[in-house]
């Protein structure tokens, strides 16, 4: 199931520039952003920036090294200060952690500069993805099925906030990253005639 939200007319007559803001893409880890950001970017010709990659070239920590020394308050607030740069940056895919979206002023942040992208996945799915990395914080204490299970029930209301909601099964991701071009395309309009016009 692929769903485009409704933005209503204040915000269409403003669609601005959706097709020139950043795709950003959101959801629980194991939903696939990263490896789906890639293959979206390449189809799209845009350049894909990883955020959890960026707050690690910039601080010299891995993720779950920065959690274990800082704590995850901190974690937020640079990664916060990592996106609102990355959402300056010409248009390019943009994947982000797990938690970006529930923060506030990140979420704000997103929908004021970005397009974003909802990347829905069931708990089976995301389990069997997760349990093939060993590097996720919140996963390594209790039990994490469990975990996972009451992160969806926490973070699922405010993803579905995005803009756009693409399910992300347990299929070929080039599935998922043609449904996300259709839906771009539905949410961004027909192309204008100075978009045709450059196209000539």
């Amino acid at each position: 199931m692929t769903r485009v939200q409704d933005t209503g007319a204040e915000e269409t007559a403003t669609a601005i520039d959706l097709k020139a803001r950043p795709i950003v893409l959101v959801g629980l880890m194991g939903a696939g952003k990263s490896s789906i950001g890639r293959r979206l970017a390449n189809q799209l010709g845009l350049p894909f920036k990883d955020a959890d990659a960026e707050i690690e070239a910039a601080s010299n920590l891995t993720v779950s090294e920065f959690f274990d020394l800082h704590g995850e308050a901190a974690f937020r607030e640079g990664e916060r200060k990592v996106i609102a740069r990355l959402l300056k940056e010409p248009r390019h895919v943009l994947a982000t952690g797990g938690g970006a979206f529930m923060d506030k002023k990140t979420r704000s942040l997103i929908k004021k500069k970005g397009c974003s992208i909802w990347l829905r996945a069931e708990l089976d799915v995301i389990y069997k993805r997760c349990m093939k990395r060993n590097n996720r914080p919140l996963l390594k204490t209790g039990n994490p099925k469990n975990t996972l299970k009451m992160l969806m029930e926490e973070r699922y209301p405010i993803y579905a906030d995005a803009d756009i909601t693409v399910d992300s099964g347990d299929g070929p991701h080039e599935i998922v990253v043609d449904k996300i071009i259709t839906a771009l395309a539905a949410l961004e309009g027909p192309p204008s005639p100075l978009d045709e016009a450059t196209n000539k």
